[in-house]
C-alpha cells in the first residue's frame, strides 16, 4: 500500500527545515530507523554530501539514520532495500536526469508501490505526478524523459503563487503557465501552496495543511479545494 507525504516545500518562510511537517513525519516514519535520501536535485548547486548532511541532521530528531543515494554502489538496489525514502527539493530537471541515469526511477516507483514510506518536497514532490512538465524550474539539463513516478494520477505545481493585484511583475503567472500546459496536455494539475501537502495512503489522497489548493482541469475554470479534501478520484 502506497504511503507518501508530498509537500510543496521543505521550509516555510521564517521557519526551520521540515519543522512544519514534524508531527506528520513522526507518524509517517514511525518504526523506521534508516532512510535513503535522494540529493540529486542539488538546490543552489550544493554537493550531494552537503545536502545529505542537512537532511541527516534533521532526522536525528526522529532517531533515523540517513544515507545519501549517491553513497551506494547500486542506486536501484539501495531503493529496493530502503526502509524509507526522502527526495529533497532543488531543480527537477537535474533530479529526473539523475534518477534515469542511475536506474533509480523504476526502482523508486516500485518501492513506492510496495509501501516504502516516501517523503517528497518541491522537486521531490514534482516527480510524484504523472510527468514533471508543470515544474517551475529552469531546464538546465536535458532529461531522457518527462515521465515521472505516477504515484498520484495527476500533476503538481509546488510553490504555487497567486497573482498579486496591481503588481507590475506578475504578468506571467503560475496560472498562465498551467493553462499553457493544458493547451497540449489533459492531466489535471494541483497548485500546492506553501505549507500544504498531500498525504497518500493506498489509493486515498488527502490535502493537508491550513491552506486551500488550486485545481486546474483542461477546459474548465480553476477550482479552490479546502484542506481536508479527498483527491482520490481525481484523474
Amino acid at each position: 500500500m502506497k504511503k507518501l507525504i508530498i509537500a510543496s516545500t521543505s521550509t516555510l518562510h521564517g521557519g526551520e527545515y521540515l519543522d512544519y511537517l514534524t508531527p506528520a513525519l513522526q507518524e509517517h516514519f514511525a518504526g523506521c530507523s534508516t532512510l535513503v535520501f535522494i540529493p540529486f536535485a542539488r538546490p543552489g548547486g550544493i554537493s550531494h554530501d552537503d545536502y545529505t548532511k542537512k537532511a541527516a541532521a534533521w532526522f536525528t530528531k526522529l532517531n533515523i539514520t540517513v544515507k545519501g543515494l549517491h553513497e551506494f554502489d547500486d542506486a536501484a538496489q539501495a531503493l529496493t532495500d530502503a526502509e524509507a525514502v526522502f527526495t529533497g527539493g532543488g531543480n527537477t530537471f537535474v533530479l529526473v536526469s539523475q534518477l534515469y541515469k542511475t536506474g533509480a526511477m523504476a526502482a523508486l516507483e516500485q518501492a513506492i508501490k510496495t509501501g516504502t514510506p516516501y517523503l517528497g518536497c518541491s522537486a521531490g514532490s514534482n516527480i510524484c505526478g504523472l510527468t514533471m512538465q508543470t515544474t517551475n524550474d529552469m531546464p538546465i539539463v536535458y532529461p531522457p524523459s518527462f515521465k515521472t513516478l505516477g504515484a498520484i494520477p495527476f500533476n503538481l505545481n509546488p510553490h504555487y503563487l497567486d497573482p498579486i493585484p496591481g503588481s507590475l511583475h506578475m504578468g506571467e503567472t503560475r496560472e498562465t503557465r498551467i493553462k499553457e500546459f493544458h493547451a497540449f496536455n489533459t492531466p489535471p494539475v494541483l497548485g500546492l501552496r506553501e505549507g500544504s501537502w498531500l498525504q497518500v495512503n493506498g489509493k486515498q489522497v488527502i490535502l493537508k495543511g491550513n491552506l486551500q489548493a488550486r485545481l486546474f482541469r483542461q477546459g474548465k475554470e480553476p477550482e479552490e479545494l479546502e484542506a481536508g479534501s479527498d483527491l482520490s478520484g481525481l484523474k
